[in-house]
């Protein structure tokens, strides 16, 4: 089974929308393996947008995910990663379809509520820099 990561960042947090969230996956048949809720440390914050690290927005993105709690999650299913990025919507405001969790939920594209791999490398990536002690007896599995 494929697994990716997916992260309610802090706007989505603050404004109470876990549950919401998570609801869509659960409904689109995906297993939660792994759930943190956490206050991000800058040093994780700068190794995730890493790839980023020579853009002008990379401070902003930095500053986003480190201004208050987040909740790490990690997905499994069949084609998780590209059926979540279909729950999730585009990065690109303009390319949001009603319906998604971003069309639905952000206010704008540096407040999108939500991060989710987009690739299979990424999300192995990912995992592993959030939840670098593995899955098994750390998280709150719900199954």
């Amino acid at each position: 089974m494929e697994q990716t990561f997916i992260m309610i960042k802090p706007d989505g947090v603050h404004r109470n929308l876990i549950t919401e969230i998570i609801g869509r996956f659960q409904c689109n048949g995906f297993y939660l393996k792994g759930l943190k809720f956490l206050k991000v440390e800058r040093s994780i914050a700068e190794k995730h947008y890493e790839d980023l690290a020579g853009t002008h927005y990379f401070p902003a993105l930095v500053g986003d995910i480190t201004s208050g709690p987040v909740v790490a999650m990690v997905w499994e299913g069949n084609n998780v990663i590209v059926k979540c990025r279909k729950i999730i919507g585009a990065s690109d405001p303009t390319k949001w379809e009603p319906g998604t969790i971003r069309a639905d939920y952000a206010i704008e594209i540096g407040r999108n509520v939500i991060h989710g791999s987009d690739s299979i490398e990424s999300a192995r990536k990912e995992i592993a820099l959030w939840f670098p002690e593995g899955l098994s007896g750390s998280e709150s599995n719900l199954y």
